[in-house]
C-alpha cells in the first residue's frame, strides 16, 4: 500500500474533487502501531505526531519524498543551571513525549496527549534501530544518521542498561555525539591542542637544549671517548617568561606531531614526556572522530 500527498487538489472532469470536512492541508499518518509495514510506502506525509512503536517490520517500510518527523528544539535551552544546546534532528513522536514527561530540560518537546502511555528508553531504542535499517537498506545512509542518533540517546538514557555502559555512552555522546558531530569532536581536538601546547611551554620543555659532553683517556696510541647527555633541566623563572615565542613554536611542533602520532624527536622534561604520550593517544582519536562524523553526513 503507497500512501502519497498531492500538491495539488484531485480532479475530474476538469473540476476540483470536493473535500468536505478537511480542515488540515497536510497529509498526515498519525499511528502505524499493528501495521504491517512490508509493503508500505509513504511518500511526502507529514509524520510529526505518528506513532511507530508497536508497528509490525518497520525495518521495511519505505519512506520517500519530503516525509516530515518531529523535530528536537533547537538553540540554547537550560537543564537546572546549565545551558544545554539541542542539535537540530528528526526524532520519534514518542521521544518527544518520554523527554516532555521527563520535567528536567522539558522545554520545547511535544507533551503527550490526554490517557498516552510515555513510553521508556527501552522500548524506543529498538524503534530507532529497525528505522535506521530502513534507510540504510534504502542506501540512504546520511538520512540514517538521525535514527542512529536517537537509538544511542534511548541506550544512554536506559536505566536498565549496565552503568559502565551507560558511562561509556556518555564519554562518547560528549565527546563527538556518537561519531556524527564533527563540530564536537574538532572542538575538543582544538582544546587538547591548546592544553598540550601549553603544558609544553610551561612545564614540558627543559629551561635550556641539553649539551652533549664527551671525556676521553689516552693511552699510548688509542685514545677512548664517551659522550654524556645530561637530564633536562626542569623550567624555573616566572610563569610569563616561559610563554616565549621560541617555547611556543616548539611547542606547536610536538602538538601537531602528536596528532598525526608522530614523535616529535623534541628534549622534554619528565612531565613533557608523558604529556606528549597522553596527546599521541588522544588526539589521533578525536581527528579520526570529527573525520568519521563527516564521512558519514557525505556517504552515498
Amino acid at each position: 500500500m503507497s500512501i502519497a500527498a498531492r500538491a495539488r487538489p484531485i480532479t475530474t472532469g476538469g473540476e476540483d474533487v470536493a473535500e468536505l470536512g478537511l480542515t488540515d492541508a497536510r497529509v498526515r499518518v498519525t499511528s502505524l502501531r499493528g501495521v504491517d509495514a512490508v509493503h508500505l510506502v509513504l511518500t511526502d506525509v507529514d509524520l510529526t505526531d505518528c506513532l511507530f512503536a508497536g508497528t509490525i517490520h518497520l525495518d521495511q517500510i519505505r519512506m520517500e519524498g519530503r516525509c516530515l518527523l518531529a523535530t528536537a528544539p533547537s538553540g540554547v535551552r537550560r537543564r537546572g543551571r546549565l545551558p544545554v544546546r539541542w542539535t537540530p534532528r528528526r526524532t520519534l513522536a514518542e521521544e518527544q513525549h518520554w523527554r516532555a514527561a521527563r520535567g528536567t530540560a522539558a522545554d520545547g518537546w511535544t507533551p503527550p496527549p490526554e490517557g498516552e502511555v510515555v513510553l521508556e528508553p527501552a522500548a524506543l531504542a529498538p524503534v530507532y534501530r529497525q528505522l535506521r535499517k530502513a534507510f540504510e537498506d534504502g542506501k540512504d545512509e546520511p538520512g540514517a544518521a538521525d535514527f542512529y542518533y536517537g537509538e544511542m540517546e534511548m541506550r544512554r538514557h536506559d536505566h536498565s542498561q549496565p552503568r559502565a555502559e551507560r558511562a561509556l555512552l556518555a564519554a562518547y555522546w560528549a565527546v563527538s555525539g556518537y561519531g556524527l558531530r564533527a563540530s564536537r569532536a574538532l572542538s575538543w581536538l582544538l582544546l587538547a591542542m591548546g592544553a598540550t601546547a601549553l603544558l609544553m611551554m610551561l612545564w614540558g620543555l627543559p629551561q635550556d637544549a641539553p649539551q652533549q659532553t664527551s671525556t676521553g683517556t689516552l693511552d699510548g696510541h688509542s685514545i677512548t671517548m664517551t659522550t654524556h647527555t645530561p637530564d633536562p633541566i626542569n623550567p624555573d623563572g616566572p610563569y610569563g617568561e616561559r610563554l616565549s615565542t621560541e617555547r611556543c613554536e616548539k611547542s606547536l611542533r610536538v602538538v601537531i606531531n602528536s596528532v598525526i602520532f608522530r614523535s616529535s624527536s623534541q628534549d622534554l622534561t619528565t612531565v613533557g614526556t608523558y604529556t606528549e604520550m597522553a596527546s599521541r593517544l588522544a588526539e589521533p582519536v578525536l581527528l579520526g572522530l570529527a573525520v568519521l562524523a563527516i564521512r558519514g553526513r557525505v556517504k552515498r
